[in-house]
């Protein structure tokens, strides 16, 4: 079951042909209105702060959003041929064991960015109704609204995936309309200067590390684009339009959410700090009223796209933990880490630590499996996929390659992810090579060269790293995995179970 207003059933299974009911518009509706909410709006602040003016802030904000949705839109495809989520379908390429890299990415990244969208939320609504009608703006309220944004999240995410879009749907035309009153609102404050001296030293390399960040919002959803082309049909949609919504629908709505808080920033006072409080300081009472509803609403949709994705995950790791009580599970982490850090750190500079580090874990991850999709033709035994999601768990199948995983994508990802994070530029951490190129952050640029150099030959080297199967119907692949599990031996708590002897196709 997938309808709105009814509780998602589906979880990281096989969406069969007839079930397939999404539209590639249904993309552009999901990444635009994800990110009409302080959560994400909130990041476009960071160019600000690292001492850029206007035309830097916006310069290096778009060219970065450019170069992330255009590595993140093609992995739109992947999971439209295997049926299945991003982590998942990438057992395609690091192995069906292997794929847990994908989920670990995925749950790093849903709670970081669900605790920023609880916490930004949770600051919004408290700091708003403050100006509003006076109630204290203490840690006791904070407390409180943030607990209120948790649930009213978790909600969302727990009715999944037809929910998941409604929300999103209504938010693109609602928070669209308050985002252009805002900007009429604010315009006789704004002004163009750099509120301080560049952060580090030079012009250039802040313009970098300001668009390194604006690339990492992105290339970040990646591990949660497959829960949404799940639901389309490869049959019934072309290649070209589905990579083009995914594109314009991120590239759009990032571009809305991050320029309007440059915009925003450029009204605040020079001492400004806090993003969230500087918005509601320099705005009249009756647009007040708007950010309450953009810190309630926007934070929903925003925050449940963000547990939905990673209790699908988690749920499949854990195979006897459901989908609900897994969501609830990584909903709860994330809360906790939102009490945490609301009063230890500052929210820009982690914000910013956040993001680059997350753009050097999942760049490479994400090339790999371009570079996979590529070389596979984008075709795949769907079923095959599911073995490590069955309970009991079987082995075999085209992408068991070295006990569940695929050697030659693990030798890539990980020094490439090693190397990245000796280049990582940011105000919490710097590594030893930040400064070899003069300041500027090469992370995310040399993980994803590095691990795609490195993939692409070592699939050459190393004997079966790729399977490239023949077009493959339903029927068949279904047959494929009923004879796996027949053959499968049964799990006992007292032994470990041999490797299934299953046929391999010849894929040389």
């Amino acid at each position: 079951m997938d309808q709105v207003g009814q509780i998602e059933t589906r979880g990281v299974d096989y969406i069969p042909e007839t079930e397939r009911h999404s539209r590639p518009r249904e993309l552009f509706n999901v990444f635009f209105g994800t990110q009409l909410c302080f959560g994400i709006i909130v990041l476009g602040y960071i160019p600000v702060s690292l001492g850029l003016g206007w035309w830097g802030s916006i310069t290096s904000t778009l060219a970065g959003l450019a170069l992330g949705s255009a590595l993140f839109a093609p992995l739109a495809l992947l999971s439209t041929r295997t049926g299945t989520n991003s982590a998942v379908s990438s057992g395609a390429h690091f192995g069906v064991v292997g794929r847990i890299v994908g989920s670990l990415v995925g749950i790093f990244t849903a709670i970081g960015f669900y605790a920023l969208t609880v916490w930004t939320g949770g600051q919004a609504l408290v700091e708003g109704l403050h100006k509003l009608i006076g109630i204290p703006n203490g840690g006791g309220q904070f407390v409180v609204a943030y607990a209120v944004m948790a649930a009213l999240t978790l909600v969302v995410a727990i009715y999944g995936h037809a929910n998941v879009v409604l929300a999103n749907r209504l938010l693109v035309p609602t928070m669209g309309i308050l985002l252009i009153i805002g900007v009429i609102i604010l315009a006789p404050k704004f002004r163009m200067a750099a509120p301080h001296d560049v952060l580090l030293g030079s012009y250039g390399a802040t313009w970098l590390l300001s668009a390194t960040a604006a690339a990492s919002l992105p290339i970040s959803y990646s591990p949660y684009i497959g829960d949404y082309t799940r639901y389309i049909s490869a049959k019934k949609w072309s290649s070209s339009r589905i990579v083009g919504s995914a594109f314009i629908g991120m590239f759009l709505g990032t571009s809305v959410a991050l320029c309007f808080a440059i915009y925003a920033a450029m009204t605040f006072p020079a001492d400004a700090t806090d993003w969230v409080a500087g918005l509601v300081n320099v705005s009249p009472m009756a647009f007040t009223a708007a950010i309450v509803i953009i810190a309630l609403i926007g934070s929903c949709a925003q925050g449940a796209l963000c547990v939905y994705g990673t209790g699908l995950d988690t749920s499949s790791i854990f195979p006897s933990l459901k989908r609900i009580p897994a969501t609830l599970l990584i909903g709860g982490a994330g809360t906790a880490l939102v009490y945490i850090g609301s009063f230890v750190y500052n929210l820009v500079s982690a914000a910013t630590a956040f993001l680059i580090i997350l753009l050097v874990v999942t760049a490479p991850w994400l090339a790999i499996n371009l570079i996979g999709y590529l070389l596979t033709g984008g075709k795949y035994y769907a079923q095959d996929l599911q073995v490590f999601n069955m309970q009991p768990r079987i082995t075999g199948g085209a992408y068991w390659f070295t006990r569940g995983w695929n050697i030659a994508a693990m030798l890539a990802w990980i020094p490439a992810t090693a190397i990245g994070m000796l280049f990582v530029n940011t105000t919490l951490y710097v590594g030893p090579w930040a400064n070899a190129a003069g300041g500027a952050d090469l992370s995310f640029i040399s993980a994803a060269v590095i691990g795609s150099l490195l993939y692409a030959t070592l699939v050459r080297m190393i004997p079966n790293s790729i399977v490239a199967p023949p077009t493959v119907s339903e029927a068949d692949d279904a047959r494929r995995i009923a004879a796996l599990i027949e053959s499968a031996p049964t799990r006992t708590t007292e032994s470990v179970p041999p490797r299934v002897a299953t046929a391999q196709p010849d894929l040389t």
